[in-house]
């Protein structure tokens, strides 16, 4: 049978049909038209159109110089190179970003609903420059009113960022801080969110540092309401940290939560990196948690050592006045008293066993080298103006080799606007307590100190412990001291005062030994030293000076005991440090072999003197020599003293 008869009119006229010679024509055009555009299709046709509509969204001129290619199938990734971004019109620098090569993959299938999920961005020698604007408000990387719709589901999508041979740099210049880090990501436990390698340097608040560490995906910045997780240590020249936690919004450095290890060779440097003037100290080590909410940073529950102490507590500050408020609740269960040393102006100690920077050991051999011992290094009243305290600190032990009657410690300091307020410092001293009220002006120079020092029942042998001829003595001291003086260190401060200084103690007993050599009894102080001491019960004794341009006269000065009877005269300079003091033992017994020549001390304070007066020793030794020519016995009546000397007046306040 005919094949062609067996099909149908229709087929028949179908596969018969030819086209017209103008149809024709254009079929062919059109065919060839597809095979030149699969042969010869270029993606960099679609180059201009996308910089406008970059462009068009950001606000920004966005450049392709490189190729634009697109590689088709489920996944379709894009390529293009040299890229660059322009930067805000307000800022001095061109680009804000630039990039050798970017990939981007994205899933087909939602391109048929009308969205972008992009599964992945990698990008090469990327180079982002992010700065704040010139009024402290916002940045570049904020491009123009936002009116999307927060809760509205986003129509695009990118889940990973992959950065290779990056660098970021960031500039805020009014708080002059700039930082250049070099990024690259790595290999994390989320493949969605590779963190990123850091490391690069820069300056915060002008003082250079450098920096090395991790970080979250910089693609978690995008969203500035969930915190960025890092993980860095950064150093400052002596200054070292340590900080793991999140950043909100880490460009605003407004809000964050971190575990930060900081650590020193003096916390005086933290004043250029953080603005907190705070005294010199031996080198340091602390780690707690340091948090900030706006205005309020926080420093909590941390932990450590400053030189030889150890130091915990809370720290709060708040930078929303015109000086930032530093509040501080501190705790030092052992309290080495020379790392207080700074607040005087001084060096801590620096023998063996001690904590000291090179520093602090150059000044402490200069001031050993002095014949000078009070601290004359000056305040620096611009820091003392720069913030406002309210610090508490408490030391439940104290130790120091020197001074080892001193037992604890209560101080409160309050500074406001220059005026810095001492109430209390308190020690525990010798089983008593010296309590002091201090008050500093540091508006103006010079600094205008007053000082009121009440001491109180201070246990005579508990205050010579290392002394032998102390033991079994009983006595405790009390007395006043009231000074005002004008200068910038402790020495100028004490070399100008005016006041009064007045200390007693009551009825007590000290070695007998102690009273004979004092007025130089050689026959009972042979007869205590060969056999026992034995204690003599005391009276009173009391000092009262008068103190004027830092200069300290005595108006009483006497120990008195049921032996002896010591009177004294004279002056302490606190201006040129130096003694000027006559002690006139009074014997209340009949004794011989006595010289009872008055007691010269004299030096300065770091080397004091003591010696007998050698006019009124030489007048006695003449005599004896004279007598002894007519017989030997007869020289003994040189010394002999008739006594008997008179009681003091132990009345009224000395006698505590």
């Amino acid at each position: 049978m005919d094949r062609t008869r067996s099909l149908s009119p229709r087929l028949r006229r179908l596969r018969q049909w030819r086209p017209s010679r103008p149809l024709g024509w254009t079929l062919a055009a059109l065919g060839i038209a597809i095979l030149l555009l699969v042969l010869f299709f270029d993606w960099n046709w679609f180059k201009g159109p996308l910089e406008r509509a970059v462009g068009s969204a950001t606000g920004r001129e966005f450049r392709i110089g490189g190729d634009l290619d697109v590689d088709l199938g489920r996944t379709i990734t894009v390529s293009a190179d040299q890229l660059t971004l322009s930067n805000a019109e307000w800022s001095k620098e061109p680009r804000m970003g630039a990039a050798e090569r970017v990939e981007i993959d994205i899933a087909a299938w939602p391109l048929l609903a009308l969205r972008l999920r992009m599964k992945e961005i990698r990008a090469v020698r990327t180079d982002i420059w992010l700065e704040t604007n010139p009024d402290g408000e916002g940045g570049n990387w904020e491009f123009g009113d936002d009116h999307s719709d927060p809760d509205e589901d986003p129509r695009w999508r990118l889940e990973r960022l992959w950065i290779d041979d990056g660098r970021l740099r960031f500039t805020n210049a009014s708080e002059r801080t700039d930082i250049d880090l070099a990024l690259a990501s790595i290999e994390g436990g989320d493949r969605s969110t590779a963190p990123v390698a850091v490391k690069g340097n820069g300056h915060w608040r002008g003082a250079a540092f450098r920096m090395e560490g991790q970080a979250a995906s910089p693609l978690e910045l995008a969203d500035t309401d969930t915190p960025y997780r890092i993980d860095l240590d950064a150093r400052a020249g002596r200054t070292r940290a340590s900080a793991t936690g999140t950043l909100t919004n880490p460009f605003r450095f407004q809000t964050f939560d971190l575990q930060m290890k900081l650590a020193g060779a003096d916390l005086e440097e933290l004043y250029p990196l953080l603005g907190l003037a705070l005294p010199a100290s031996p080198p340091y080590a602390l780690d707690g948690r340091l948090r900030r909410n706006g205005d309020v940073w926080r420093y909590e529950g941390f932990k450590g050592t400053v030189g030889d102490s150890d130091l915990s507590g809370d720290v709060k500050v708040d930078v929303s006045g015109e000086r930032p408020l530093f509040v501080a609740q501190l705790l030092s269960r052992k309290l080495d008293l020379d790392d207080l040393a700074g607040f005087l102006g001084a060096p801590p100690a620096t023998g063996a066993g001690e904590t000291a920077n090179a520093e602090q050991e150059a000044e402490a051999a200069r001031r050993a080298a002095s014949p000078r011992l009070l601290p004359d290094k000056p305040y620096d009243l611009a820091k003392l103006n720069a913030m406002d305290a309210d610090v508490r600190w408490r030391a439940q032990k104290i130790q120091s080799p020197t001074l080892p009657m001193i037992e604890d410690m209560d101080a409160h300091l309050v500074a406001q606007a220059g005026r810095v307020r001492l109430q209390p410092l308190d020690f525990g001293v010798a089983g008593g307590e010296v309590r002091a009220d201090i008050t500093m002006d540091a508006r103006r120079a010079p600094i205008d100190t007053v000082a009121r020092i009440g001491v109180r029942g201070v246990d005579l042998p508990k205050l010579l412990a290392k002394a032998e001829l102390a033991q079994g003595a009983v006595g405790r001291i009390g007395g006043d001291i009231s000074l005002r003086g004008r200068g910038n260190s402790v020495a100028a401060i004490l070399g100008s005062a005016d006041g009064d200084v007045a200390l007693g103690m009551g009825r007590g007993r000290v070695s007998n030994l102690v009273m004979e050599l004092a007025g130089i009894d050689i026959a009972e102080a042979l007869k205590f030293l060969l056999t026992d001491d034995r204690q003599v019960p005391v009276r009173c004794a009391f000092a009262d000076f008068g103190v004027e341009e830092g200069l300290m006269t005595s108006r009483a000065l006497a120990f008195d005991t049921t032996d002896t009877i010591i009177v004294g005269e004279g002056t302490i300079n606190l201006q040129d440090e130096s003694l000027d003091l006559l002690l006139r033992p009074r014997p209340k017994d009949r004794s011989i072999l006595t010289l009872r020549s008055p007691l010269r001390v004299g030096g300065s304070f770091k080397d004091p003197s003591f010696r007998p007066d050698m006019k009124a020793l030489g007048l006695r030794g003449a005599i004896a020599l004279a007598l002894g020519s007519i017989t030997p016995p007869a020289a003994l009546l040189a010394t002999f003293e008739t006594g008997p000397g008179e009681n003091a007046d132990c009345g009224g306040k000395y006698a505590r």
